[in-house]
């Protein structure tokens, strides 16, 4: 799970963002998806810059994420947001320590990570929970995991 929030005395937002599946006997992982959350979807792009003051300036595969295998794991996302306002930002995801595994000597998964940019292009890595403000400019750059391969 992928959770990004953020928000000022003015507005709120929170958002999942999906992953890699792991592969199975039989079959590839997916790509770019949410697994087992239901009922959500992640705001169109539009709609987010239209109500927000944000620009999603990246929201791609995250290429070579999966892991290897006779079926391979799905890739992740990449998600890239600029804020034009201060806001407060929480991030709560899992698998930034811990591989996504792969199974019946399949490999495992690319761990998630996260950034801040700042405005000055100063480069930080964030925990997998972790909480801070931004300010106009500044950036936060999300790799969602990849799923785990299955078979050698």
């Amino acid at each position: 799970m992928n959770n990004f929030l953020f928000g000022n005395n003015k507005l709120g937002y929170y958002e999942t963002i999906g992953g890699g599946t792991g592969a199975g006997k039989g079959f590839n992982g997916c790509d770019a998806i949410h697994s087992h959350m239901t009922n959500t979807r992640i705001t169109d792009p539009e709609v987010l810059e239209l109500k927000y003051p944000v620009v999603l300036e990246k929201f791609a595969v995250r290429k070579n994420s999966g892991g290897k295998g006779k079926w391979r794991g799905g890739d992740g996302i990449i998600r890239q947001i600029r804020f034009t306002e201060a806001m407060d930002v929480n991030l709560l995801s899992q698998h930034r320590k811990e591989m996504p595994y792969g199974m019946k000597g399949g490999s495992p998964g690319k761990c998630g990570e996260q950034f801040h940019i700042a405005a000055n292009g100063k480069k930080r890595k964030l925990k997998g929970m972790d909480s801070l403000s931004v300010q106009p400019g500044d950036r936060i750059l999300l790799h969602t995991p990849g799923g785990g391969g299955w078979g050698k």
